[in-house]
């Protein structure tokens, strides 16, 4: 009994010893889970934060990149009218040197003729009507300016063009009847159309003038111009001369337009009914220069055939070496 009595108190003990370890330990682990609770809602509100920056940041970073994109294209933009400022400066400036040059070669030409003039005269030499004035033969007593309006001449040579009628007026003192026509056939003054404008100091100021601003439409085909001319005034017993003005020929054949004109301007006693001269001038450098080279090969074949003087202002002698190397054989005139 003794014994027995030892074992259960033995045990008694252990099961005692147990629950006094035991009793604190749902209280602990119950606090320790209502602070995990605590720690997760902490982190998930600290997570939606960060998120809802992030977003904010991704929409500023868009907001970026777009701003960035415009600038970009505004660069571009800006570079591109920098351009073509430089464009225009360059153009500009060829212009201006040409001009410069082109007066510089007119003052000397002016200078070295007045003083031919004055020798001239002083030797006692009188010019007959009918002499010719640097190659050009002034007999006519109607003339007829047929002049290229296209842009190309508009923007480099309308000066030059307007001094070049200048001089051709000047040439012919006094002449029976003038007409100004554009290359499409069209008339600076329509109220004289298919007519003669009377020679008079008034009426030459009025067509100096009036030229400074003409620009009707133009296609730079000489050809229109100088058909409608032919064909409206050539008369047996007028003398008229016809001078074109211009920097480029389009088309397509040379000889097409020669045997057009010679259908229409054909020999009378000797003579071609209409006499045809040409002024070219140089086009610009930013303009192919196959039209110019086409130009002076067609000039100079009609103006030979028509009795006429083809002259190629400066810039215009490399086009002539171009229009020559062509190799096309024009049947000489035989007046």
């Amino acid at each position: 009994m003794s014994f027995l009595d030892c074992i259960c108190c033995g045990f008694g003990a252990i099961i005692l010893l147990l629950v006094l370890t035991e009793v604190g330990r749902p209280k602990v682990l119950e606090r320790e889970n209502r602070n995990l609770e605590g720690v997760v809602m902490k982190l998930q509100a600290e997570l939606f934060e960060i998120r809802g920056e992030t977003d904010v940041l991704n929409r500023e970073l868009k907001g970026r990149i777009e701003q960035l994109s415009e600038e970009r294209s505004k660069l571009a933009r800006l570079q591109g009218d920098l351009t073509k400022i430089h464009g225009e400066y360059s153009a500009s400036r060829k212009e201006a040197d040409f001009q410069n040059t082109l007066e510089n070669t007119l003052v000397s030409a002016y200078q070295r003729l007045t003083a031919e003039m004055q020798r001239l005269i002083a030797a006692g030499y009188r010019r007959p009507k009918d002499a010719a004035i640097g190659g050009i033969p002034v007999d006519s007593e109607y003339i007829i300016f047929v002049i290229d309006t296209s842009g190309s001449m508009q923007e480099m040579n309308w000066t030059a063009a307007q001094q070049i009628m200048r001089e051709v007026l000047d040439m012919y003192p006094k002449v029976k009847g003038i007409q100004i026509m554009d290359d499409e056939g069209g008339y600076m003054f329509d109220e004289y159309r298919a007519k003669w404008i009377p020679d008079t100091p008034a009426r030459r100021n009025a067509i100096i003038e009036r030229m400074q601003n003409w620009a009707p439409f133009s296609n730079s085909n000489p050809v229109e111009g100088i058909v409608a001319a032919i064909r409206t005034y050539r008369a047996p017993d007028k003398k008229v001369s016809i001078y074109y003005l211009g920097d480029d020929f389009p088309g397509e054949s040379i000889q097409a337009v020669l045997d057009v004109v010679d259908r229409l301007n054909p020999e009378v006693n000797g003579h071609r009914l209409v006499r045809i001269h040409a002024i070219g001038f140089p086009m610009s450098d930013r303009v192919p220069q196959s039209g110019n080279a086409r130009f002076s090969a067609l000039m100079r074949a009609l103006c030979d055939r028509n009795g006429g003087t083809f002259i190629g202002l400066e810039g215009q002698e490399l086009e002539e070496k171009r229009a020559k190397e062509q190799r096309v054989a024009w049947p000489r005139r035989t007046s």
